[in-house]
């Protein structure tokens, strides 16, 4: 189910979104004490300190990079176990889908293949390559592209090391095609403005310090004309459906986590940050602040709102 009235909506959304907690009881399945209800979308201030959410914490911003960069240092070898425990295994599938409604290739047609021009895309929180590489396959395979290229962008070295590792067992290798940077993505100031076809980030955003800050630096780097696309978890759409995702979300994940990874701690995070992320429609309206004017529809949910996609437009000045 999508929508792209996003403006009016978000408020209510949350409220009925508490709501359905308390009437369902899932708030007990929610580490006690925490403020569950808020939804995080900028930096705050307490004193002097600059302070965000991390997880159901209220933390300063400095601490915060540190920590989630602990998490997905120790979760870097295991990502792809991470998002099936998160996903309940069809993470792999909403790739899939993302990708193929993208539907990135050549945007010049040419029978010289010299003169073909393929897209400029920046994956940002893309560490292990797991968009990119389908990017790239997909403009090969689809279009007979093979001057797309993809700029793999994360702030932690443990995941682009492991992007890189795998890359090696691609065509994309060697190809020219796929850069792997060290980026913060809420200042790309090694990335040109007006310089990028597509700009994705893929279960990544919810991790951001300063969420606005990131959606404006898409922003500034988008050509006009350029596409904003994320796929990040988000609030289910059925009160029944999300009382049982929230009780296999916070009885299960973490002491999967405990079990299989030995990491309690960074599970706990991952699934609190997803409840702290904000509505559909608040998101979208986020997005719209930055700048950019939301297609029709300006999201998409998947499964149900476990996940969804939302896209952004940079307008042609």
């Amino acid at each position: 189910m999508a929508s792209a009235k996003c403006r009016g909506f978000g408020a209510l959304q949350n409220q009925l979104h508490v709501r359905r907690l308390e009437i369902l009881g899932a708030r007990r399945y929610l580490h006690s004490g925490s403020p569950r209800d808020q939804q995080s979308t900028k930096p705050t201030f307490n004193g002097n300190t600059r302070t965000t959410d991390f997880g159901f914490e209220t933390v300063s911003e400095s601490l915060k990079a540190s920590r989630v960069g602990e998490v997905f240092s120790s979760v870097a070898t295991s990502y792809d176990s991470m998002n099936d425990f998160m996903s309940l295994g069809v993470h792999r599938l909403w790739k899939d889908y993302f990708v193929r409604d993208l539907d990135p290739g050549l945007t010049t047609q040419s029978h010289d293949a010299s003169k073909r021009q393929g897209w400029n895309i920046l994956d940002i929180a893309g560490g292990t390559g797991d968009i990119a590489f389908r990017m790239l396959n997909h403009a090969e395979k689809i279009h007979g592209d093979k001057s797309t290229h993809v700029t793999v962008a994360d702030i932690n070295s443990n995941m682009l090391d492991e992007g890189k590792k795998r890359s090696k067992d691609t065509a994309y290798a060697a190809s020219g095609q796929l850069d792997f940077v060290e980026a913060n993505a809420e200042d790309l100031k090694d990335f040109d403005s007006n310089s990028m076809d597509l700009y994705t980030v893929a279960f990544g955003i919810r991790n951001f310090t300063d969420k606005p800050a990131a959606l404006r630096e898409a922003f500034r780097v988008l050509k006009p004309g350029g596409l904003f696309a994320c796929l990040e978890f988000s609030k289910v759409d059925s009160a029944l459906f999300n009382a049982v995702y929230k009780r296999w979300s916070f009885g299960a994940i973490p002491l999967i986590g405990q079990l299989v990874a030995g990491d309690r701690q960074s599970y706990q995070y991952l699934v609190e940050s997803i409840e702290r992320f904000p509505s559909q429609e608040r998101f979208c309206n986020m997005i719209q602040d930055a700048g950019f004017i939301a297609p029709s529809p300006a999201y998409q949910n998947l499964t149900g709102g476990i996940a969804a996609i939302h896209k952004g437009i940079k307008p042609i000045r």
